[in-house]
């Protein structure tokens, strides 16, 4: 009895979500196509327009939901763990003690230039968290990461993927002019620049593409070696929450809780990492990975344009257009100063 109960529930679960699903997935695979007529946007950011349009006009029956809140959650946690199938530990190698020191305070200065910023501003910490986690490592997938670490809810959530990839594009039309103003598209410091800056995986691909081969390659290693130290990130914004969090029950005489719980998806992306590492993962299924991680990446952002709302991003307001701006801008001039030290 307790089986057909098990059962049954499950085939409710899967009816309930199965609508907005299907709608997730059919808007992706058209965003998808859409991003090999138009690379420039590339299929995630056409996944969220496409979603917000959709999800503001046509798309509002309540039986979709269920299906997009699983969409934009659970299809993006996926995504995160075979993307650690699709990384290595050696292409740290590549980049030297000099090139993995430039990501170390490039990821850092972006991360207390968020918070700081967004402080004075007056942006809610979590905001400013999914900010930070946000540009500084890798646009969705890392906010995606990070929001049920910081107990993030679904509107700050979707309002800062939304954000960070629309700043993301616009910075992935300007880098290759940018290279090829300072450095004549000199290899190293070209593919540093854009690959230390940009937000999303695609947009580094996109404005590689841009400048020339030699500077794709080494913008994505840049790139994979940001997407690494994302468990890092979580543990620190994790651990800051969890200090707060004690500090407030000490203050109202309760006992803290010291217990830091690490999300699943992040343990699943930590050890297909150390699989792929050890050769334990080929590269043939870690090249299937990817493809799939990617698909489910667009599906998922397909959910989280759709859950976003015109009256939440008329809240957001010009503010957060200039605290975008700001990040944008200032993420420029620390690689440039670094670059300028360090490589």
């Amino acid at each position: 009895m307790k089986t057909q109960d098990f059962i049954q529930q499950k085939l409710t679960n899967f009816k309930d979500i199965f609508p907005g699903l299907i709608v997730c997935i059919l808007i992706g695979l058209v965003a998808k196509y859409l991003g090999t007529l138009v690379p420039t946007l590339g299929g995630a950011t056409i996944a969220i327009l496409l979603g917000l349009l959709l999800g503001n006009t046509v798309l509002t029956h309540k039986k979709l939901h269920k299906g997009i809140r699983f969409s934009e959650s659970n299809l993006l946690s996926y995504s995160i763990v075979l993307l650690g199938g699709t990384l290595s530990y050696t292409v740290i190698l590549e980049l030297g003690v000099s090139g993995v020191s430039f990501i170390i305070l490039q990821m850092a200065l972006t991360i207390a230039f968020c918070l700081f910023v967004g402080k004075q501003l007056g942006f809610s910490e979590n905001f400013r968290l999914l900010m930070a986690s946000g540009n500084a490592v890798c646009g969705s997938s890392a906010i995606g990461a990070t929001a049920p670490v910081i107990k993030a809810n679904d509107v700050e959530k979707s309002i800062t993927i939304t954000l960070v990839n629309l700043t993301g594009t616009i910075l992935m039309m300007i880098l290759p002019f940018l290279t090829n103003l300072l450095y004549e598209n000199e290899t190293m410091l070209s593919s540093a620049l854009i690959g230390g800056t940009l937000q999303s995986v695609g947009q580094v691909v996109g404005s590689a593409s841009m400048v020339n081969h030699d500077v794709l390659k080494y913008a994505t290693i840049f790139k994979i070696v940001r997407i690494i130290f994302l468990v890092f990130v979580i543990l620190g914004f994790a651990k800051l929450k969890k200090d707060e969090e004690n500090h407030d029950a000490e203050l109202h005489h309760k006992k803290p809780n010291a217990k830091i719980k690490i999300p699943w998806y992040v343990k699943g992306f930590f050890l297909m990492c150390f699989l792929f590492s050890i050769g334990f993962i080929s590269e043939n299924i870690s090249l299937g990975f990817k493809q799939i991680s990617n698909y489910l990446e667009i599906f998922a952002l397909a959910g989280i344009g759709m859950s976003v709302k015109f009256k939440d991003l008329m809240k957001a307001g010009l503010k957060s257009g200039v605290y975008c701006l700001a990040i944008g801008i200032a993420q420029i001039i620390f690689a440039v100063i670094l670059i300028r030290i360090l490589l």
